[in-house]
């Protein structure tokens, strides 16, 4: 008997089933289905006020969903606090950057090391138990593009520069799912194309979900997007085929392109 060659199909990182919010009676998020396929890189667009950023929040755990449900590679995670979450692989940035200014990018990549270990965040640090994570310290750190201003206090760093250091600290995770929120939020045209480069190199081998409201880095980047209005799906696809569908352009794109 002659034998079909079948495809396999990628697993499913993050799923949602249902997913819904209420805020006194507001449905910032409403029955919102999601798949994220391994490997892939996933944004999340739509207009203001569409419910990606709460929708985020519901992801990550820091804030719990009125109804549904949420996977991680079939785990069930529903309910559980942004830590639980965390310790399944799943791993976050902000919108808004909050380093310690005068701390360098070096020991803030050593404390979030640290964080991964028995010995938490302390602020006490001895440089023989910091000093093991030198070289995990500097490979992530070259990752980012930071390497020549590892030693430079943070504060003193550019605004591109900053988010890069941010991604290195969600890369200290070891993360198996990154959620980026608005990663080239308020930058210049320079640096969101590094930023685009340094997203596609952490991207190999992880799985990545981001929200992005810059149409550019959503077609550089996305593997599929997800489009969301008043808080629920209005359409899912390929870039090429969620920026041809005219309920998005009238929702979203058109407003983008205007």
């Amino acid at each position: 008997m002659e034998r079909l060659h079948v495809t396999p199909t990628k697993r499913v990182a993050l799923r949602t089933e249902g997913l819904t919010k209420y805020f006194r009676g507001f449905r910032a998020v409403n029955a919102v289905d999601l798949a994220v396929h391994e490997g892939g890189v996933h944004a999340l667009v739509g207009p203001n006020g569409a419910g990606k950023t709460t929708l985020f929040n519901l992801l990550t755990g820091f804030i719990q969903p009125s109804e549904g449900r949420m996977t991680v590679f079939d785990e069930d995670v529903t309910g559980l606090a942004p830590e639980q979450i965390a310790r399944k692989g799943v791993a976050r940035s902000f919108q808004i950057t909050s380093l310690f200014e005068n701390l360098t990018p070096r020991e803030h990549v050593e404390l979030a090391l640290q964080g991964r270990t028995s010995q938490g965040l302390r602020f006490w640090r001895s440089e023989k138990l910091l000093g093991k994570y030198r070289p995990e310290v500097d490979d992530l750190l070259e990752q980012v593009g930071l390497s020549a201003l590892a030693d430079k206090p943070s504060g003193l760093l550019a605004y591109g520069q900053k988010r890069a250091l941010e991604m290195a600290l969600v890369l200290a995770l070891d993360p198996k799912v990154m959620l980026l929120d608005e990663p080239t939020a308020g930058m210049g045209i320079e640096d969101v194309d590094r930023t685009i480069e340094l997203v596609r190199r952490i991207a190999a081998g992880r799985t990545v979900v981001f929200v992005d409201h810059n149409m550019h880095v959503v077609g550089s980047l996305a593997d599929e997007v997800t489009v969301l209005q008043q808080g629920a799906v209005l359409a899912q696809g390929t870039y090429d085929e969620v920026r041809r569908d005219e309920r998005v352009i009238t929702a979203y794109l058109g407003e983008a392109h205007a």
